[in-house]
C-alpha cells in the first residue's frame, strides 16, 4: 500500500485534472505514478513539461535503456517495472537487452556509451571522471547529447525517489529491483 494516498482522477486538484486527462488519453490508462505526482499540480506541471521536452532527446530505445539503468541504480521497483514493460512493448527491446541495461550495459555499441555514462552519473551523483566524458564523446555523443543524458538521469531519479518515498503500488507486471539483473 502506498505511503502517500494516490487518489482517483476526480479527487485530484482541479489544476491537475486536465493534464492527467491528456496523459490518460495518450497512454490509454493513467498509471499510479501520474496520479501520485498529480497530488501537487505544481509538481505535475513541472514534471510533464520537463518530460515532454526531454522526450525529444536521443532516440526512444536509448531513453528507455537509460531509465532502466537509473532505476536499477536507485533500486526503484516501480520504475523498473514500468520501463521493462515499456521497453518490451513500446520500443521493442529484447529481454536480454533489458537485463544488460539494468547493469548499465547494452548490446548496441553506441547505446552502450550512453547507458554506461548514465549509470555512472546516477551512481556517482554527477561526480564522473574526465575519462567517463571522453568515453561517451568517443562513441559520438555531442556535448548537447551529454547534457540530455544527464537530464534523463535527473528525470528518472525524480520518479525513482518519489516512488520509493511513496512506496507506490506497482500497476505494471512487477520487476523486482532486488533480483539480479
Amino acid at each position: 500500500m502506498s505511503r502517500i494516498t494516490i487518489p482517483e482522477l476526480n479527487a485530484l486538484p482541479e489544476a491537475s485534472q486536465p493534464i492527467l486527462e491528456r496523459v490518460q488519453k495518450q497512454l490509454g490508462s493513467l498509471p499510479n505514478l501520474f496520479r501520485l505526482i498529480g497530488v501537487s499540480s505544481k509538481a505535475l506541471t513541472a514534471y510533464t513539461n520537463f518530460n515532454s521536452s526531454i522526450s525529444l532527446a536521443l532516440d526512444a530505445k536509448t531513453r528507455e535503456r537509460i531509465a532502466l539503468a537509473v532505476a536499477q541504480v536507485n533500486g526503484c521497483g516501480y520504475c523498473l517495472s514500468a520501463h521493462t514493460y515499456l521497453g518490451l512493448n513500446l520500443v521493442k527491446l529484447s529481454p536480454e537487452e533489458i537485463a544488460l541495461n539494468r547493469k548499465g550495459q547494452s548490446n548496441d555499441a553506441v547505446a552502450q556509451a550512453a547507458v554506461s555514462f548514465a549509470a555512472k552519473v546516477a551512481k556517482a551523483r554527477g561526480h564522473v571522471s574526465a575519462a567517463d566524458l571522453a568515453d561517451v564523446r568517443a562513441a559520438g555523443y555531442s556535448d548537447a547529447q551529454i547534457v540530455e543524458i544527464v537530464a534523463l538521469v535527473a528525470e528518472s531519479t525524480f520518479t525513482n525517489y518519489l516512488n520509493e518515498v511513496a512506496q507506490t503500488e506497482i500497476d505494471f507486471p512487477v520487476v523486482d529491483a532486488e533480483q539480479a539483473a
